[in-house]
This record gives structure tokens, C-alpha cells and sequence, in this order.
């Protein structure tokens, strides 16, 4: 009997609302055409789309219903690019901002945006084996809303390299992903013809595409062929219109893009090429489908063309309040803080520390009474900074594995020089919420302000180099976090306690867990 082949499929996600209970438990599935077990959100990869609108209170409950010991059983959530002002206890952060959860139990995060909108995500503290979704806050008063007919939860385009082998299996090694997954849909090399994603639009419509980076590790050149695509956000923040044909995008960045769909009618290529060895398009790997309507129900023919104007850094620019705070030029920050990172034996070091996890959050310290750093563990990786200051933050590279995607938990921030840029941007750079370092050799700039009193965890957003080590705390006036939290849940209080009568098994985590 022959097996049964999928050629493609139309992505229906799954949608909660903001008021949600969503539950981490194991299942084996093949979205790239290999079994094998993962821990998911409500059974599905990606996990379901969070919705909101503007000025929502989200109410999210995790409940931990992990079971497969060859994974990790304890959990946390971190709901990335989301401020959490006053409830830095929400973050999401084990060891930063939270105790995990552990298995049979739950917790409830209760939290606002203060006035967000945008395209964010959610993902595990603990796992690069399947638990990460996408988060949506819309906004009906879009100031760019003029430019877009459509914008709902079928032009969410999720884009996440898929490994065969679970995450405990892969720690003190180079992982390499094995295939790369759009929609949850992919192949891989001599794997089956599985089934891809499509895309369906109407001719004449003009889409808001916003693409969701959730991978551990690549970053990827997305494009679709025939079109180009103008860009209206970063990370949760709008960005003056700029048309490009092709996107580089790093783990956990996200874009909204307008596509308008002007082409003759029928099937065209989309493209998310990772930056691993020997990447290409063959037999549909790396790939799904964008279909006009009327198309035929096939897979496309058009033929990658080479990018002439790909998107640039240095040419976004925040729509909304331009301007880096402080005074202009480099150096003239209150704090001025330089990082430098290095590596040796597979671990990496942020000025000369190689950050492990603290036996007690770093939250539950500060509201105990330590202020110092000295008093603060884990030693050398926590940096004070006294409120509404203006900080300018370099990130040096002198270790191997980049472009590295750097994450500020707590803030946006304003990138004064890009990787591999050698300008300065002061008046109207690019405000987001992951940027990229680069490679050996190189550096960014970025700004922000101390307005947001607790904890806040700053790494590199490829899993494996935060587990090895790639993360500081940046713990904002700590003299004022018990009143800026205030009060602290009930339920935060018993993670701990709970976490430490835990018996379960755990492959030790080395560093600072998986994010």
C-alpha cells in the first residue's frame, strides 16, 4: 500500500482571545514529514494566535501538563516585546522573574500592554522543541491602516526552523536545524513530499503580512516571488512605509509587510531561506504558497530572481516620535555600558561572565532586600541602573556563531548603529525590540530609558547560545521595583516553594535556560 502524500495545506490557525487558558503538554507530530515528540501549546505547532485589541488586560493561564521525561518538564512562558510595566512578575522569565512551573500545576499571568499594539509572540524559558506562537495586538486606529484592506489571523505567517533530534539531546553541540517550517508546513532533504503552507488572496487586495521569526537558531531571506513587499513595522513598532524585495530576518524579529496582490492570477513561490549550509528550494524545501484566487490548486513555477533591493537597517525609521533620547552622540549617555562577547570551549562570555542561572529569581532577590550588585546573583551578569536614565548600550562581537539577535526583555529600544554600519543615527532610527550584533568584528549601538523598574533579561535570541551562556540582567532602580510591582500575586509567591519540593526529573539546564 503506498503511502498517503500531501502536497499542501491551507493554514486555518488556531485563536484564543486574551482572556485564555492554554495548556503545555507533549504530542508527537511531523510537520515536516519526521515523527517525533515535542511539547506544544494546546497540542499545536505553531501554538494557537493570541488576539487582542488595543487596551486589552490579558489573563493567560499556562497550565504544565508535561509528561515526556527526554524533555524538559518544567515550563515558562515569556510573552516577548510585551512591557509588562508593573508586572515584571508577568515576563515569563524563569530564574529572572519567576520560579518555573512545574508539572500539574499553573500559573495565571495577568498583565496589560499599556497602550501596545502590534506583532509579538510567546515561547518557552525551557524548550526548543515546539513551544511558540504568535501574539497579535490590533490597533482600530491604525495610522497606517490606509494602507491595507486585510488583517486577520490567516495573514499571520509564522517562519521557524524545525530540529529532529529534542532539545536536551542537542545542548553542548552546534545544533543545526533540520528543516525550515512556514505555517508550521516544510520539508527536508531525502524527507517526504509533505505538505506545505498556502497563503489565499484576492486580486486587487491589499494584505498586511506580519512575519513571526519564532526560530531557536536561523535566521532566514524571506521573499515572494513577483512581488515586492513595503515595510510598516519592527518588533511591535511602526515604521515610515519602505518598499524592499527581500527581508533578512533574525530569530525572534517580526515585520509587518504590505503585500498588495497585483500579479496575473496564480501561484507564486514563498521563500524563507535559513542561513544553514547548503540551504536551498529544491523539492519545495523552504518554502510554501501564495494563491490567487482562481489559481489552480498546484505548485507554483515562478523562479527566484535576485534581490536588487533588499532591506537595509539604516534605511527604517520609527514613524511615531522619532528621535533617540538623550543627548546626541556616542558616549553622552548617563550610563554608557559596553559588552564585550567572547567564547572559548562552548560557552560564551558578556565581559569576561558566562551567565548561569540563579538559584533564586532575581526578582524574588530584589523584593527580599538585595539592591547591590554584589548582592545580586548570579555574580558579574547583573547590571544596576538607577531610574529614568538614558542608556547606551554597545554590544562588541569577538566570538563566532553570529549575526547574533539581541533581545532587551521590558523595552523597545533605538538602535544607534547597526551591525556592519558605520553610522550613527540619533535623529530617526529604527525603534524595535531585537537587533542584530552581527558577526566577529563587529558591534550595534542601541538606546533606551530606565522607566520600567524590575529585572529585565538582555541575550541573544538564538536558543542555544543563551543556554550556553549569551545573557545579562539589566535590573532597573531596584530600590523601586516592591512599589512598581505592587502587589505581587498570590500565585507568583507559590512558584518557588512549589518548584523547590519538586522531585520530578529534569536534565540539568546549563546557563540560562532555553528562550
Amino acid at each position: 500500500m503506498s503511502p498517503l502524500v500531501f502536497l499542501e495545506h491551507v493554514y486555518l490557525p488556531a485563536v484564543h482571545g486574551p482572556k485564555a487558558r492554554i495548556t503545555i503538554g507533549n504530542r508527537i507530530i511531523a510537520p515536516d514529514g519526521f515523527k517525533r515528540s515535542t511539547t506544544l501549546v494546546d497540542g499545536t505547532f505553531p501554538g494557537p494566535l493570541i488576539m487582542a485589541q488595543k487596551g486589552d488586560h490579558f489573563d493567560i493561564e499556562v497550565v504544565n501538563k508535561l509528561e515526556d521525561d527526554k524533555m524538559f518538564e518544567l515550563t515558562s512562558v515569556h510573552w516577548h516585546g510585551i512591557f509588562q510595566n508593573r508586572t515584571n512578575y508577568a515576563d515569563g522569565t524563569s530564574f529572572v522573574t519567576q520560579c518555573p512551573i512545574t508539572p500539574n500545576h499553573s500559573f495565571l499571568h495577568s498583565f496589560s500592554a499599556n497602550g501596545q499594539a502590534g506583532t509579538f509572540w510567546y515561547h518557552s524559558h525551557y524548550s526548543c522543541d515546539g513551544l511558540r506562537g504568535p501574539l497579535v495586538i490590533y490597533d482600530p486606529e491604525d495610522p497606517l491602516r490606509y494602507m491595507y484592506d486585510i488583517d486577520d489571523a490567516n495573514t499571520v505567517i509564522t517562519l521557524a526552523d524545525w530540529y529532529h533530534h529534542l532539545a536536551p539531546d542537542l545542548r553542548g553541540q552546534i545544533a543545526r536545524a533540520d528543516s525550515m517550517l512556514i505555517n508550521g508546513h516544510g520539508r527536508y532533504i531525502n524527507g517526504t513530499h509533505a505538505e506545505l503552507a498556502v497563503i489565499n488572496i484576492r486580486p486587487g487586495r491589499r494584505y498586511r503580512l506580519r512575519l513571526v521569526q519564532i526560530s531557536c537558531d536561523s535566521n532566514v531571506l524571506f521573499s515572494i516571488d513577483g512581488h515586492n513587499l513595503t515595510v510598516i513595522e519592527a518588533d511591535g513598532v511602526l515604521t515610515e512605509p519602505l518598499v524592499v524585495d527581500q527581508l533578512q530576518i533574525l530569530a525572534s524579529q517580526r515585520y509587518s509587510v504590505v503585500l498588495v496582490a497585483d500579479q496575473p492570477v496564480g501561484n507564486y513561490w514563498i521563500r524563507s531561506l535559513p542561513n544553514t549550509d547548503n540551504a536551498t528550494y529544491d523539492k519545495g524545501m523552504n518554502s510554501a504558497i501564495l494563491r490567487y484566487e482562481g489559481a489552480p490548486e498546484v505548485d507554483p513555477t515562478t523562479v527566484e530572481t535576485p534581490s536588487t533591493n533588499p532591506l537595509l537597517e539604516t534605511n527604517l525609521h520609527a514613524l511615531i516620535n522619532p528621535g533617540a533620547p538623550g543627548t546626541p552622540g556616542y558616549g553622552y549617555a548617563d550610563y554608557n555600558i559596553t559588552l564585550e562577547v567572547t567564547a572559548a570551549d562552548l560557552r560564551f562570555y558578556v565581559n569576561n561572565v558566562t551567565y548561569q542561572s540563579p538559584p533564586v529569581p532575581v526578582l524574588l532577590q530584589i523584593l527580599s532586600g538585595a539592591r547591590d550588585p554584589s548582592q545580586l546573583l548570579p555574580n558579574g551578569s547583573v547590571y544596576v541602573l538607577k531610574p529614568n536614565k538614558v542608556v547606551e548600550l554597545t554590544v562588541a562581537i569577538a566570538a563566532p556563531g553570529g549575526p547574533h539577535p539581541i533581545h532587551l526583555h521590558g523595552h523597545t529600544f533605538d538602535v544607534i548603529q547597526s551591525a556592519g554600519s558605520s553610522i550613527f543615527n540619533y535623529v530617526n532610527p529604527v525603534r524595535r525590540d531585537v537587533v542584530s550584533a552581527g558577526n566577529a568584528g563587529q558591534q550595534m549601538v542601541i538606546r533606551w530609558v530606565t522607566d520600567n523598574s524590575g529585572p529585565w533579561f538582555l541575550h541573544c535570541h538564538i536558543d542555544w547560545h543563551l543556554e550556553a551562556g549569551f545573557a545579562v540582567v539589566m535590573a532597573e532602580s531596584p530600590e523601586d521595583t516592591g512599589s512598581h510591582v505592587s502587589p505581587v500575586p498570590y500565585e507568583w509567591d507559590r512558584l518557588c516553594p512549589i518548584y523547590d519540593n519538586y522531585k520530578g526529573g529534569l536534565p540539568e539546564v546549563a546557563g540560562g535556560g532555553l528562550d
